[in-house]
């Protein structure tokens, strides 16, 4: 154990000692003078943290001190009362010269340490804590709220907001611990006035009763001594809780306390000149003495103009430093190295004209910030990706309600929206008496009409489904992401991804990465199976199988079907229900052959190559089947053997990409398999 940590539990066992064992007078008056210098030191440190985290253990060390300091009231009690007087140089240099051996005297300057600690310093402190603990609470949902959206804008990164939210935290317990910390100095504040009442009664006592000494030598005796022991222990007291007032009171500032009063007191020159000025005007109108007014308006005056003279020397500075600054810029712009800031690409971008503010306007009770949050939580839960920070900016050259997404800097769809309206998409069966403005829905594709909000609940009675304009641009946004999820997961994500399941699952990663496979062919394997729309979210499946195939192929085609295969159980809940039977469409040993002799071996993987009029046709076939399907309102789904899927997948991605492909051994043996078409040439 290092000798601090070891120093810090024997003052815990010495305060122990002192509350049972008499101590001798030397080590008293040692330890008064090491209760001084602490409560010195304390005070000292909290003027010159800049925040009140910065002292964080205050609280505890608060209850450690002042319970130091009522073992020590215990151990001087003690020397008083039985050491018939005798209770060590320090508090007899207390009662003596401090008061000037006036008990009476001493016994004033002790109530009035008491009442200026106990009245003013500790209660206000504790109503500052009590206070502080109860606005940092009701704060932190809003500051948390401030975080999620500074992170979602791209204004911080992970890693600052997961510092910015420990802050929060900290900040909570730190005030919370205060409220309850403030009550250990009032508490000892009575402590003492009822120790020195006791100390001056039983000294009566034990001085008239056991010393046989008269009235008024017992009681200057005793009662000096008792004012001197009170002194000894009030300083410090005192201290401690003016340094209790001090860190509560901090608010967030950029120095330490002296260097803000300082800086702030007299940030204003002519304001020492009119206090100078009222100063002399006493010394001359009123019987005070002209020497000592004067002098210190002078020193007032003096103090004026010298900042006054020191502002206008940093007035100059800054006007330097402006032209000074402003002319680097210049220079920057002009440099080549100043056009490499310019070539950052956010992944993700939603871009929106003006008249859709509203939309990320807190202040106007927009929550697509909030949204924002929540896509990338679902999406987190549903594929197993991290999506990277979505950029939301306003974009003047779009229409007033028109928005844009972008992957990578380039825009993928658009939209618009009537922030006025609900969206309502019909079951169906038109009702004529809903009208509205026709429009499309953006991320389905289906015919819906923009309502207004008087035909809202008429629209749901008639079987409509009703949207908010935020719930149409979070669901697109939602299924964009989807759609190119393969886009977003680069190296840097795909190795965010390894080494989290590194810290579970350190020997799997081991057998997978860097040998066999490199970050760049699990990311292509990753990057295969979103593409499909296929979660990555079991990691620890996927990396069993690149451990069990990736010694034997370097084909990242191929692992992927093995993966595939390895995720049977979740492709087969994505696409069969609970108990229902998977309608699919069936590929036909014709065309499995076909495309099996189509494909063509190279040192770089391989490929289909297959004549245009067999493709032709076969593609024919599948769209006819998908159209058949899609009209009895079923899902249509692809199925064939294993060794076609990953090319028939190929064959259709470019024309028909939202129906799945799924080969028989991807599917669990409990599934009801049903087929309603055969694809055929």
């Amino acid at each position: 154990m290092p000798l601090k940590d070891f120093s810090i539990l024997l003052t815990v066992i010495l305060i122990v000692i002192m509350l049972i064992i008499p101590l001798p007078t030397g080590i008293i008056d040692f330890l008064i003078i090491i209760n001084i210098s602490f409560a010195l030191l304390i005070i000292l440190v909290s003027m010159n943290t800049r925040e009140p985290l910065q002292f964080s253990i205050f609280p505890t060390l608060l209850l450690l001190v002042t319970l130091f300091r009522l073992g020590l009231n215990v151990s001087t009690t003690r020397a008083i009362l039985g050491n018939q007087g005798d209770a060590g140089n320090v508090i007899e240099t207390f009662g003596q010269f401090v008061v000037g051996g006036n008990a009476l005297v001493g016994f004033v300057v002790f109530v009035i340490l008491v009442v200026i600690q106990f009245v003013v310093i500790t209660k206000g402190a504790e109503r500052v804590s009590e206070v502080g603990a109860r606005f940092t609470l009701d704060a932190m949902p809003g500051k948390q709220m401030s975080i999620d959206a500074d992170l979602n804008a791209g204004m911080i990164s992970d890693i600052e907001a997961k510092e910015r939210r420990k802050k929060i935290e900290q900040e909570a317990d730190f005030y919370g611990s205060m409220d309850g910390a403030s009550k250990f100095v009032k508490g000892d504040a009575i402590a003492g006035i009822v120790i020195v009442i006791i100390n001056i009664i039983f000294g009566l006592v034990i001085g008239m009763l056991q010393e046989g000494l008269p009235v008024a030598e017992a009681a200057d005796k005793y009662t000096l001594l008792t004012v001197g022991d009170g002194l000894v222990s009030q300083i410090p007291a005192l201290l401690i809780s003016t340094a209790t007032g001090i860190v509560v009171t901090r608010a967030a500032s950029e120095g330490n306390l002296g260097h803000d009063i300082t800086q702030q007191l007299l940030a204003y020159p002519k304001m020492l000149y009119v206090a100078g000025g009222t100063i002399a005007a006493l010394g001359i109108f009123t019987p005070i003495e002209t020497m000592v007014t004067t002098s210190v308006a002078f020193a007032l005056g003096l103090g004026g103009f010298l900042l006054s003279r020191n502002e206008k020397k940093l007035l100059e500075m800054e006007d330097v430093e402006d032209e000074q600054a402003s002319s680097g810029e210049e220079d920057d712009m002009k440099s080549p190295e100043s056009v490499v800031n310019l070539l950052q690409v956010d992944p993700i971008e939603f871009e929106f004209g003006y008249g859709l503010i509203p939309l990320a306007d807190a202040n106007q009770g927009g929550d697509l910030l909030d949204r924002v949050v929540m896509i990338r939580r679902q999406l987190a839960i549903e594929m197993g990706m991290v999506v990277p920070v979505i950029r939301i900016r306003d974009n003047i050259q779009l229409q007033p309600n028109e928005y844009s997404i972008k992957i990578k800097g380039n825009e993928v769809t658009k939209g618009e929206l009537l922030l006025d309206h609900f969206m309502a998409m019909s079951p169906g069966v038109e009702d004529e008496s809903i009208t509205g403005i026709e429009t499309i829905e953006p991320a389905f594709g289906l015919p819906a009409l923009w309502i207004s909000e008087e035909l809202k609940e008429q629209a749901e009675l008639s079987g409509y489904t009703v949207v908010d304009p935020p719930s149409v641009v979070s669901t697109h946004l939602t299924e964009v992401i989807k759609r190119h999820a393969h886009e977003l997961i680069g190296r840097q994500e795909t190795k965010q991804l390894v080494d989290h399941l590194n810290e579970t699952y350190p020997t799997l990663v081991e057998d997978v990465t860097p040998n066999p496979l490199s970050t760049g062919d699990i990311q292509k394997v990753l990057s295969n199976l979103l593409k499909e729309k296929v979660s990555i979210r079991n990691l620890p499946v996927i990396f069993e199988t690149l451990a069990d195939y990736g010694q034997m192929t370097k084909d990242t085609d191929l692992i992927t079907e093995y993966v595939r295969q390895a995720l049977s159980r979740q492709i087969s809940k994505q696409y069969a229900g609970d108990g229902e039977p998977l309608f699919v469409i069936t590929v036909s040993g014709k065309v499995e052959k076909a495309v099996a002799d189509g494909i063509q071996q190279t040192d770089h993987g391989a490929f289909l190559n297959l004549d245009p009029n067999t493709t032709q046709a076969i593609l024919e076939s599948m769209m006819a089947e998908v159209e058949k399907m899609q009209e009895t309102g079923q899902m249509p789904v692809f199925l064939c053997s294993p060794a076609v899927r990953m090319y028939i997948r190929h064959l259709i991605e470019r024309y028909i990409p939202q129906v799945p492909v799924l080969s028989y051994n991807e599917l669990e043996p409990h599934i009801e398999v049903q087929s309603v078409g055969v694809v055929n040439v």
